[in-house]
């Protein structure tokens, strides 16, 4: 089984809510900084087109360079569909995005991205440790 149900994991999943309506935040204001604010120095992700970094440092430079740039003028909403625990200290999260209007009108009818974070909790906070987003197709 890989789900945890050992613990009581209210406040680790209120936790991970946060995280991810952060990101949401820090994309929707470009906030490079915010955006890799709950990354752990050695976390790996991949982007939407496949690209592979895998340093904070990196990280930094790419949302800086995306949120600067091409990123500029895009707006999106997040949800996250779905939280497991591996371990008390491991979750999985799933999370869809749509594009919104600058006033969070929605653009996409369906999610357009899913991303799956892995996260560890350290030091009494979580910490994404990997993330990957997926373009869903249109149909």
């Amino acid at each position: 089984m890989l789900t945890d149900t050992s613990t009581d994991h209210e406040q680790d999943i209120a936790a991970i809510r946060q995280i991810i309506a952060d990101v949401e935040k820090a994309f929707n204001t470009n906030d490079p900084d915010l955006m890799v604010a709950h990354f752990a120095r050695d976390a790996a992700v991949v982007n939407a087109v496949g690209a592979r970094m895998s340093d904070w440092d990196t990280l930094v430079q790419a949302n800086r360079a995306g949120l600067a740039g091409f990123l500029r003028d895009q707006y999106v909403r997040y949800e996250v569909a779905d939280i497991r625990f591996v371990r008390p200290d491991v979750a999985l999260a799933h999370k869809t995005a749509r594009a919104t209007t600058a006033d969070g009108e929605l653009i996409d009818a369906e999610p357009s991205m899913i991303a799956l974070y892995v996260l560890v909790r350290e030091q009494g906070r979580w910490w994404v440790v990997a993330r990957q987003n997926t373009l869903i197709p249109t149909a």
